[in-house]
């Protein structure tokens, strides 16, 4: 028997979230067996448990899009019992049982090996949000963008995916801009290694289709107009990485940052992405970012408090930029 956040679909289309105990015949198909210790709760995982957005799949459905823990029975050669493995996105939570459950059944190819300097929890104070970071990052960097090139902007700096890009930008020598509507958070962002906080009001209105050059880089987690005007005020063979739609999922943009100045937009999507390219994503986490500076952005709750969690972030009630979850408590 294991405990797990379960949801299941009514007949009014409406979603009922449930802490249960199931039996482990329940889990699906895999190869991987993982005894679970430590998973988060990501704005996806909210929308999901709450039933406010269309998340799930398949019913019913094991919430939770990241998970922690180390292997408990394993029928592929690659991996033994004991061993500390992180799993994100492939699908966990939508259309596969997800984390947020004391044990989980996934495909062998899903999983990672912890990297060293990390332990299970750290690997979830960065969890899928920190790993898209990462994904963006190494966008930039394939592209040429160095520090000497100019400032690197991060839309939406104090959410999820922002703070860790902030600093992990910051770990790597980059002059950060960071774009944020929570002044109360400034500070923290600085003392990620932001060089400037920019009110995100400056970037979400209407602006003009070519600006001035300002930046070198950016990651945006926001689209809309703030994706629109980062992309008119990136310099000249600038690149800008996006992963994200918090501002809405439109792009009212011209040709002429990309025309004019040969701007590259990339679209970043974490779900399906190899592993080969993951465990670099986590490689270049983890000689940049030390697990202590993201500590003060953690709020660590257990899985019997996930159901009202849930509401709490999506009503901006968590001040936590980063909620990890221990499954067992």
């Amino acid at each position: 028997m294991f405990k797990a956040l379960l949801l299941s679909r009514n007949a009014d289309k409406s979603t009922t979230a449930t802490l249960t105990e199931l039996e482990d015949s329940a889990l699906p198909p895999g190869d991987v067996t993982v005894r679970v210790a430590w998973s988060t709760l990501n704005y996806k995982d909210a929308l999901a448990v709450t039933g406010r957005g269309a998340i799930v799949k398949t019913w019913p459905m094991v919430a939770g899009i990241d998970l922690a823990g180390t292997v408990e029975a394993s029928s592929h050669p690659d991996w033994q019992p004991g061993d500390a493995v992180v799993v994100n996105s492939w699908g966990l939570g939508e259309t596969h049982w997800g984390g947020l459950a004391q044990k989980a059944r996934v495909s062998a190819d899903w999983l990672l090996k912890v990297p060293a300097p990390y332990s299970l929890r750290d690997t979830m104070a960065i969890g899928t949000a920190g790993y898209t970071a990462a994904l963006c990052v190494q966008a930039l960097l394939r592209h040429g963008i160095t520090p000497d090139k100019g400032p690197v902007l991060v839309t939406g700096g104090s959410g999820g995916v922002g703070v860790v890009a902030v600093a992990l930008l910051a770990g790597l020598g980059f002059e950060v801009h960071a774009s944020s509507g929570r002044p109360a958070l400034a500070e923290g962002l600085k003392a990620l290694g932001a060089a400037e906080v920019i009110d995100r009001a400056t970037l979400a209105a209407p602006g003009k289709p070519l600006q001035s050059e300002h930046w070198a880089g950016v990651v945006d987690t926001v689209g809309s107009h703030t994706l629109a005007n980062a992309c008119a005020a990136t310099r000249w063979n600038g690149a800008v990485a996006a992963c994200g739609l918090a501002g809405g999922a439109d792009f009212p943009a011209t040709v002429m940052p990309f025309i004019l100045r040969g701007v590259t937009l990339y679209g970043i999507n974490c779900v399906y992405v190899p592993n080969t390219q993951r465990a670099e994503a986590w490689a270049l986490l983890a000689r940049h970012l030390p697990p202590a500076r993201l500590a003060g952005l953690v709020q660590e709750i257990g899985l019997s408090e996930a159901i009202a969690a849930s509401a709490d972030l999506l009503d901006g009630r968590l001040t936590a930029n980063r909620v990890v979850v221990d499954v067992n408590r």
